[in-house]
Formats: structure tokens, C-alpha cells, sequence
């Protein structure tokens, strides 16, 4: 049995030990959602969209296989430790052409896998359309997706593109050389990628035992936070956990007084293969239940997108 470290235990740590990143794993972060996708979707209320999201990730597993983009050069990465900023944000980042090729992997895959509902393959079929006849419209739903403008963003397609983005920046994420990291970045946000983290794992083994990891929800990489902070304010006197009564173990929402946000956290020492973006869809009973006690979610999970609300 793996002890978790308390809040005191881990300040009093030599903080040089804690790894500060985790960088995503080329063969196996997107193949162990997939499979963690699949398990959760068992006997689940939303197996339907579980397993719908299992495939557009399997696809973006093949894609990623040997997906190699430009990176940062030396003038922005020089830019970016002089400023304490993330070396590879996606805001404003000049994307290569080849990000879309990325988008037409995927949408072909799952416009032809015969277990995905009609629906999703016809939305996959249209955005492979699109991309040939108007791909300045794809762009700018990137665009906006990336700056979550959500009264731009299609819902359905949101998806499909969000894993294309994905794909890309953790390809990215995979090769860039962290020790040209800037020393400081800022609170909150991923340091390689700037993005939002989608939400937070405990992790066990090695010298990560105990010590929280927030994920970020489009370079996959994850970074360290102290526990009982919150990941969105910083604050640590108006913490609290929530769970759903009779629910798993594992989970919680980490809500914070002060702002009046939450976000999830999830521990590996009760459930070994638990995974930050699929189990976050798989627990939306708990967001439910956030909503009820008049909590905002910090920061959404980038495989469901609602669009602008009618």
C-alpha cells in the first residue's frame, strides 16, 4: 500500500527531488486512454459517448505514432525564458499546414469505423469536406477553440478538432528539450503549452509518490502542484473535497471558497489506471453535484464541447 503525503510532509520536502514535469509518453498516453475510455464506458450511463471517444482516440494514437512538427526555434525559446513564459504556447502559435493532415487521419478513421454512430461519422465525413473546400473555416474554429470563445465553437466538430490540436502540441510536448524550460512560469497553466489544465492526478512510485500533478488538456504533459491549493486561484485557506456519496474512492472535486471554482482530482493509489481527461468525462455525475452546491468548473475536458447555449 502506497502512503499519500500530507500538505505539511510535502513543503517540508527538498522540492529539487520532485519532478516538476511529466512529459506524455509517445507509444502509450493516448493507447491507455483508449483503454481507460473502454473500461470506464462498462455498464455506464454515457457508454455511448465513452466509447464513441475510445475510437476518435485510438485514432489519434495511429496519428501520433509518427507525428513530427515544428517546434519552438531558439529566438522564441530564448523569448520565452526571459519572460517566464511557456515556450510552446498555443495562443498565437503559427501552426503547421500539417496539423490539418493530422484532422483528416482522424475524421477518415472515424468516418469509416461501422461501430461509430451515424451521427459522428457524418460529422467526421463533413469536416473531411471541409478541409478540402474551406479550410480557412477550420482554422478559425482552431482559433477559437484554443481561446475557448464558446459562442464561435461548433459543438459537434469541437471534438474532432480539439484531437487534431492534441495530437499536434503533444507531439510537440514529446520533443521539446525541458531543460530549456523557463525557470518560473505562470500559475495555473501548463508551462510548456500555456493551456488549462484539465484536471488533477496523485500520483504513486518513484519520485512522484504522493505529490499531485495538474494535466494539461491539449499538450498532455502534467505539472506539479502542492496539494490542498487550488489550481485556480492559488489559494489554501478555503479548500474542500467533494464526492459523490457511494461513488468510487478515487475521485473528488478540490473546490475552493475563495473563488468559487473546482476542479477534479483524482488518486492513483485507489485506482492504479485512472487518466485525467477520461475519467474526468466519466465522472460528470460529480460535476452535476458541484453545479448544485454553486461551484463553476475551472477549466472543461476537451473530448465534450456543448457549443453556445440557445
Amino acid at each position: 500500500m502506497q502512503r499519500i503525503l500530507e500538505r505539511g510532509e510535502i513543503e517540508s520536502l527538498d522540492h529539487t527531488s520532485i519532478p516538476r514535469l511529466r512529459i506524455p509518453v509517445r507509444a502509450s498516453v493516448f493507447t491507455d486512454r483508449a483503454a481507460r475510455l473502454r473500461q470506464l464506458a462498462q455498464d455506464h450511463p454515457a457508454s455511448a459517448y465513452l466509447a464513441l471517444m475510445a475510437h476518435l482516440v485510438d485514432a489519434q494514437h495511429r496519428a501520433l505514432e509518427h507525428c513530427a512538427v515544428p517546434s519552438a526555434g531558439e529566438e522564441q525559446i530564448s523569448r520565452a525564458q526571459a519572460h517566464g513564459m511557456p515556450p510552446l504556447q498555443a495562443m498565437g502559435w503559427s501552426r503547421a499546414p500539417q496539423w490539418r493532415d493530422i484532422l483528416k487521419a482522424l475524421a477518415d478513421h472515424m468516418s469509416g469505423q461501422a461501430e461509430v454512430p451515424e451521427q459522428a461519422r457524418a460529422v467526421a465525413a463533413s469536416l473531411r469536406e471541409r478541409l478540402d473546400s474551406d479550410p480557412d473555416s477550420i482554422e478559425t474554429q482552431a482559433d477559437a477553440i484554443l481561446a475557448e470563445r464558446d459562442t464561435e465553437i461548433d459543438g459537434a466538430s469541437a471534438p474532432f478538432i480539439m484531437a487534431a490540436l492534441q495530437v499536434y502540441w503533444t507531439s510537440l510536448a514529446i520533443d521539446f528539450d525541458t531543460s530549456k524550460l523557463p525557470v518560473v512560469s505562470p500559475f495555473g497553466v501548463c508551462p510548456l503549452c500555456g493551456s488549462l489544465p484539465v484536471s488533477s492526478v496523485v500520483r504513486v512510485g518513484g519520485s512522484a509518490d504522493g505529490c499531485r500533478y495538474l494535466c494539461c488538456s491539449l499538450c498532455s504533459s502534467e505539472w506539479h502542484l502542492v496539494r490542498v491549493t487550488c489550481s485556480h486561484c492559488e489559494g489554501t485557506k478555503s479548500i474542500a473535497f467533494h464526492s459523490v456519496e457511494g461513488g468510487p474512492e478515487g475521485i473528488k472535486a478540490e473546490s475552493c471558497d475563495d473563488c468559487h471554482s473546482y476542479r477534479k482530482i483524482f488518486y492513483q493509489e485507489k485506482d492504479y489506471n485512472v487518466d485525467p481527461v477520461a475519467d474526468d468525462l466519466a465522472s460528470l455525475t460529480l460535476d452535476m453535484l458541484m453545479g448544485e452546491e454553486g461551484y463553476s468548473r475551472a477549466s472543461g475536458n476537451p473530448l465534450l464541447w456543448q457549443g453556445p447555449e440557445s
